[in-house]
């Protein structure tokens, strides 16, 4: 998905959305916006402007289309009385966001690469669709062939395991984990307002 020059739509929006805007460089740039701003007569911002904001914050997040998100969300609002939770979950059940979340990949970027090209099975069969949704039980491994290539070869040295979150596992010498359960969304953890998000699409 082309979303062009990251650093301008992360500053545009914000928030450091992106791994390349998660620096002390982008932290800086936003701080010399808001002074240069001060003494400026502040400009109300519309319900539309800020919902759109946080939804554009929601889609780079994940790095998915217009398209998924929307058809994510409207499963959501069919599927239960609380569409957030339902959305929130979908969005961290993806391969691509369970492969983050365990910390096999840096990036969420990164993560895509990784099961897209083939990397990670999922019960034991090689799933190369970063979106495909991963269930309760799902045990996700590392490819045999992929576990000597330079992505994973020196995992065991680097791997942060407390960095995964209570509903996944992962054995970092078997090369495999697996979610436990259901994610649990935390408002203060996201970089966007997924309430805002729902408005957005229910006008």
């Amino acid at each position: 998905m082309k979303i062009g020059p990251r650093f301008k739509i992360a500053k545009r929006l914000g928030a450091p959305i992106f791994e390349k805007t998660q620096t002390p460089k982008f932290e800086l740039s936003v701080a010399r916006s808001a002074n240069q701003r001060r003494g400026r007569r502040p400009g109300q911002m519309s319900d539309y402007k800020r919902q759109l904001t946080e939804k554009q914050k929601m889609r780079f997040t994940y790095g998915i289309t217009e398209k998924q998100l929307r058809r994510y969300v409207d499963n959501a609002v069919e599927k239960s009385h609380q569409p957030v939770a339902v959305l929130m979950a979908r969005l961290e059940t993806r391969l691509d966001s369970v492969i983050y979340r365990m910390g096999l990949a840096k990036t969420r970027r990164l993560a895509r690469q990784i099961a897209s090209h083939g990397h990670i099975c999922v019960n034991g069969k090689k799933m190369t669709i970063p979106s495909h949704k991963v269930k309760v039980g799902d045990v996700i491994s590392i490819r045999e062939g992929s576990r000597q290539t330079g992505l994973f070869v020196n995992l065991g040295e680097t791997y942060e395991a407390t960095a995964v979150p209570s509903w996944l596992t992962y054995d970092v010498k078997k090369m495999e984990g697996a979610m436990k359960a259901e994610p649990v969304f935390t408002a203060t953890e996201a970089l966007f307002d997924p309430e805002q998000v729902m408005e957005y699409y229910s006008r």
